[in-house]
Formats: structure tokens, sequence, C-alpha cells
């Protein structure tokens, strides 16, 4: 478990805006050598990587983007206003720490607002839009902020570090999908499949699920899984009936999402990755939700159509500073993951 939480943290405090995941495709590509036979990046910057076998072949796809924001506009006196990339709930953006990926490196910046001594009533009932936030850098004027490296296009994450709380559960940011990239990494690890396997590191899929779009067709598998984060509705303001899903239950096998726009699971998939999780007691959970889908979406749509499944950590607080999910969860994910690709000629 300690090698685990260490994977987790050293990938969720790496940094990886949609479009620029350089970073954390160093670290799959170092975690993941020694234990497939080749490994190579496309022209899209998607991570491929290949443990050579036989028939059928799956594909286990995580994406390694997270939700960010981009520098849009630098004033003359040196605040800088942003565009959103990924699916923001802005208000959690107010006041946030980031850090601005220069061209010399990282810097910090701060989102300001105006302090509440100097609000009038109705500006404190009103939801503050992201358009109309900024972010502070220290700077004196536009050609101190140019002269830092930063200039229009600038990619921007908030500044937030991995955390350990009670019982075995973790937070930080980027837990979407930085857990899915650690389930797929540690289940390669623990596998001794004879099938094939293409483990991929999947850009852009925040903005568009547009690196498993390519992938996919490229390498047409017999069958795939996505490994990512689900909803857990176990806190305060969600309801169970719209969110059962819990934390330490046990990892998610998804039947549907997206009220079936998403994905409706293959009941050939579900049965291989429910009897796999029976034939090893892990402990396991069932979604099916209203929204949110995952790279999943578009793989079981290309070609001729191939099997996909999703196998998510419930996590809380999804697309904020301060995701939250159990170890245990995690541990058990990549374990059914393991065995279900070890399985996987039984069913395909």
């Amino acid at each position: 478990m300690a090698e685990l939480k260490e994977l987790l943290k050293k990938l969720a405090e790496a940094h990886g805006i949609s479009g620029y995941e350089g970073e954390i495709r160093k670290i799959l590509e170092a975690e993941l050598e020694g234990y497939v036979d080749e490994i190579k990046i496309d022209r899209l910057g998607n991570l491929i990587a290949t443990k050579r076998g036989k028939k059928p072949s799956v594909m286990i796809a995580a994406h390694i983007d997270e939700i960010g924001l981009m520098v849009k506009y630098i004033n003359d006196e040196g605040f800088i206003t942003f565009s959103t990339i990924g699916g923001w709930f802005e208000q959690t953006l107010l006041n946030q720490r980031v850090i601005m990926h220069a061209e010399g490196g990282g810097l910090y910046g701060v989102i300001g607002s105006k302090p509440p001594h100097v609000m009038k009533k109705e500006e404190k009932e009103k939801v503050i839009k992201a358009e109309d936030m900024f972010i502070d850098v220290g700077a004196r004027s536009k050609e101190e902020v140019e002269q830092m490296g930063i200039s229009i296009g600038t990619p921007v994450t908030t500044d937030r570090h991995f955390v350990n709380l009670e019982n075995e559960r973790v937070t930080c940011k980027a837990f979407d999908n930085r857990s899915g990239v650690a389930m797929m990494i540690e289940a390669l690890k623990r596998t001794n499949t004879e099938f094939e396997v293409y483990a991929v590191g999947t850009v852009q899929e925040e903005v568009g699920l547009k690196g498993a779009r390519t992938t996919a067709y490229a390498l047409n598998p017999d069958v795939a899984i996505a490994t990512d984060v689900d909803v857990a509705g176990d806190h305060p303001g969600i309801e169970k009936k719209d969110s059962p899903v819990e934390v330490e239950k046990g990892p998610v096998i998804t039947v549907s999402d997206a009220s079936g726009r998403g994905i409706i699971t293959p009941p050939s998939v579900l049965k291989w990755l429910k009897e796999t999780a029976s034939q090893y007691n892990i402990e396991y959970q069932l979604s099916v939700a209203d929204g949110g889908n995952t790279d999943a979406s578009i793989i079981h749509l290309t070609k001729s159509g191939i099997p996909t499944g999703v196998v998510s950590i419930p996590t809380r607080y999804i697309h904020t500073p301060v995701e939250l999910l159990s170890l245990l969860d995690l541990d058990k994910g990549a374990e059914l993951v393991a065995r279900a690709i070890e399985r996987v000629g039984d069913f395909f």
C-alpha cells in the first residue's frame, strides 16, 4: 500500500492540463519501463505501452490530463485573465493559489477577488464568474509579466499537495484521473497475463476524449477498459438515490453513464468484470449515472465497435482542487484490472 500511495502522490502532484501532459507522460513511461515490451508516443502525445502476447488483445486507457486554466489576457497593470480548460464549477476557483507554467518554469500566482470589507450586500450574494476573476502574480505591469515568461496561452494549474487523512484516505488535486493512471500502472505490475495488453495514457480527455479516439482507432483492440473516477455520493449535499457509490466500498464497475449517451456497457464485459471480482473476492460497486462519461464513451464506438467497460475509483469532490479517495479502493481496483486481464481469454 505504501508504494501505491507514493505512486499516486507523484502523479497527483505533477502538473499537466489538457494538451500539456508531458510531465505525467514521463512518470508513466518511467513506471512502466521493464513491465512492457515497447513504449511509444504517438503524434497527439498519447503514450502507448505494449505487453506482447496472444489474442484477445486488451486496451487499458487512463487519461493523463487534468482540468486547469490558460492565460487569455494580460492588462496594463499586470493582472491576468484566463480561460477554463475542462469542466470547472467556477466557485471552486476563487482565491486559489495557482502555478503559472511559464517558459522558464513554474511561477506562483493567486486568483484574487475584492475582500468582503468593501463589498456591497448585493455583491456578497452574487455568484462570481470565472470570466470576472483574475490572477495576481505580484507584477507591477504587463511588461513585467511578459518578462517572467508568461504570455497568452500559458497553462495554469492549482497549487495543491498530496495530504494524508484518516482511514487510508487521501486528498489532492487531479485524482481525476491520476488515480486511474496509478490503477493502470499497478495492474500492469501485478499481472502475469499471456494476452496482449496495450496500456495507454490518453491525452485531452477533459476536453473531448480526443486521445482515446485516436489510440483506439490505431490499436483496434478486441476489448478495452477505461480506468477513471466515479462520483462518490456519501457526503452531505447528495441524496443516495442520485449517487449511491461510496468511498471504501470497492472499485466501481460502470453499467451505464450519461443516461446512456456515454456508454451502456455490453453484457459480456459486465460478466467478465463482475465474475473476475467475485472469483477473487474483490469488493465492487455498480454504477448507473445520469451525468459524466469517460474514454470508454469514444473507444466503444471506434471502427466496427470495441466492447468496452469502465473500472473507477469512488472519489469525493471531483473537479475541485481537494478531491478525496480511499487507498483501499485504489488497491482493489488495481487488483480487479490485473486479474481481469489474465482471464480475458475466457470471455472474448
